[in-house]
């Protein structure tokens, strides 16, 4: 498939590119000019609070094509952050592919997918209370990683398509430095390379597809330590005075997971190596289910006082709990763990006709003890994406379009 000679131009060089820092100065002086005092501390700072910043402007044309222009604020794939829940996104896409791709009658998102042990330390799921059927399944695993970031929905789908699978495909779209090598579960290494045999079955519980235990066998590159922080404390809760050791933690750098992202919402705008293997029904449900907020959905019921609006949409809102204008979807995917806040998000505005993609990352640690649970998430990390965002938000707003953007793809209808 031959692409338009501007395309080239906007697509991140993921084969090419190295690990030097990336900046623009255009980015760097709108954030200053708009900036308040506590915003001008952070930016002042970069090597405290680790932040990274990817402003993605898109432009239509007469058909409505999109155009992307990116601009970076300290981005660099060989900084580590930790991608926290963020590694749920890709997750979510490669769960859809391997449905897909495994192509058999009776077997899709929707069908009751029953997971089983066989390893130490695996568990088992044979039901799910939260769904409205009672069954689990690809589709309500994706729901509830989407609505609320939800651990156990995203070490189910690691068991069903497996570590060995995850890298692979990743890798092989050109994702080289991916690397997902963990539940998010007390495990060791080896008990993350093993995982569960997995049932498919009809609504009267007979078999359709069986997936045995798997093992993955793949050598990961480990040669570069990763330590952050002064000191952590272990899983026996006891503190030791080292930094903590991320060297076979998950990792994937904020240019991936922007483009990731922008390969799912706009799959023609990036080579057909980049694209997973989505219908248009897989890429509907995404796309509502991205922009649905815990109150508006009854399976899973959420108690909103706890997972409120802007529980999983940092850019704009999550300072306090905001609650976000109905004109306005957010599709995205939020991750916070050990200090690190991130947020890969495209914001769609159906009243003012206004659309763009923000993704950041950023580490509020001050004690520098890492599992202590004392992070400054609500003084200084949310407050950060909020004002960060709306300072994006006012400019898209103002800036002149030679073509009014078609947003309707994106116009989700909620479930009440």
């Amino acid at each position: 498939m031959k692409f338009p000679a501007w395309l080239a131009a906007v697509l991140f060089p993921i084969q090419t590119m190295n690990a030097q820092e990336k900046n623009s100065t255009w980015l760097n002086e709108l954030l200053r000019t708009e900036a308040s005092g506590e915003l001008l501390h952070i930016l002042n700072n970069p090597d405290s609070f680790q932040y990274q910043l990817i402003y993605t402007k898109i432009d239509r044309d007469k058909y409505n094509a999109a155009s992307f222009t990116h601009q970076f604020l300290h981005v660099d794939k060989a900084r580590y952050f930790n991608p926290a829940s963020t590694v749920k996104m890709p997750l979510a896409f490669l769960a859809l592919e391997k449905l897909n791709r495994m192509n058999i009658r009776g077997v899709n998102k929707y069908t009751a997918m029953l997971t089983d042990s066989s390893f130490p330390g695996q568990t088992t799921v044979l039901n799910d209370s939260t769904a409205k059927n009672g069954m689990p399944s690809v589709a309500h695993y994706i729901r509830k990683i989407f609505l609320v970031s939800d651990n156990d929905a995203y070490n189910r789908l690691y068991e069903f398509i497996g570590q060995k699978t995850i890298n692979e495909r990743l890798w092989q779209m050109g994702y080289t430095d991916a690397r997902i090598t963990r539940r998010f579960v007390r495990a060791t290494e080896e008990e993350n390379r093993h995982t569960n045999p997995v049932r498919f079955v009809d609504a009267q519980g007979k078999l359709l597809f069986f997936q045995p235990p798997a093992y993955s066998d793949l050598e990961f590159d480990f040669s570069k330590k990763v330590l952050v922080g002064n000191a952590h404390y272990d899983r026996d809760e006891k503190l030791i005075q080292e930094p903590m050791d991320f060297t076979t933690h998950n990792n994937l750098p904020l240019e991936y997971l922007q483009q990731i992202m922008q390969s799912v919402l706009f799959p023609e705008s990036v080579n057909a190596k980049q694209r997973f293997d989505l219908t248009t029904d897989d890429y509907r449900f995404l796309y509502k289910y991205m922009a649905t907020l815990p109150p508006q959905t009854d399976y899973p019921k959420y108690d909103t006082t706890e997972f409120f609006d802007s529980y999983t949409k940092f850019f704009m809102f999550r300072s306090g709990k905001s609650n976000i204008p109905p004109y306005i979807k957010v599709l995205n995917k939020t991750g916070w763990s050990y200090g690190f806040l991130t947020d890969i998000a495209y914001v769609v505005d159906l009243k003012n006709k206004v659309e763009f993609m923000l993704s950041g990352t950023i580490y509020v640690n001050r004690d520098g003890v890492l599992n202590d649970d004392k992070y400054e998430y609500d003084e200084l990390g949310y407050p950060f994406f909020k004002e960060v965002g709306n300072i994006i938000y006012q400019y898209e707003l103002k800036r002149n379009r030679t073509f009014i953007p078609d947003l309707s793809k994106f116009n989700v209808v909620e479930e009440q």
